[in-house]
């Protein structure tokens, strides 16, 4: 919590489409974000390399093996939140995000707690919904 209170902590997103250009997203089961549809992606972990998370990342999120050289960096984005995920009144969350966007098709089921569901969402309906988060329509511009 020490680091959450004090620091940005720097992640990677999976901005992952199918081959009909479909959005894989995830309902959030955890703060922040929690009861949005969010892309996969997690905290890069000290000491490990940006390969070795995106790897991480994939495989805890999704279940399967990904590379960071099968990806295309869509660049850096900065998303700010007003909870934590320790739900410790007045703490916010701040995240420095490597976004990473690459072809994946598909059925998929959570491979963790993170989501209580993953789908693939049409980019209309996805940019049109109230209930996807705000940082993730920012990967589309």
């Amino acid at each position: 919590m020490r680091i959450v209170r004090h620091a940005p902590l720097v992640s990677i997103d999976l901005i992952l489409r199918d081959a009909q250009g479909r959005v894989l997203l995830g309902l959030r089961e955890n703060e922040p974000a929690r009861g949005t549809w969010f892309v996969p992606g997690g905290v890069i972990r000290k000491d490990e390399t940006l390969d070795a998370a995106f790897t991480r990342i994939a495989r805890n999120e999704l279940g399967v093996a990904l590379e960071r050289n099968q990806a295309r960096l869509l660049g850096v984005y900065e998303h700010h939140y007003t909870t934590n995920f320790a739900l410790e009144p007045g703490v916010s969350t701040h995240y420095v995000v490597l976004g990473h966007s690459l072809e994946l098709d598909g059925e998929y089921a959570p491979a963790d707690r993170q989501h209580r569901e993953l789908r693939w969402w049409p980019l209309a309906e996805l940019m049109a919904s109230p209930a996807v988060h705000a940082n993730v329509k920012a990967y589309f511009p």
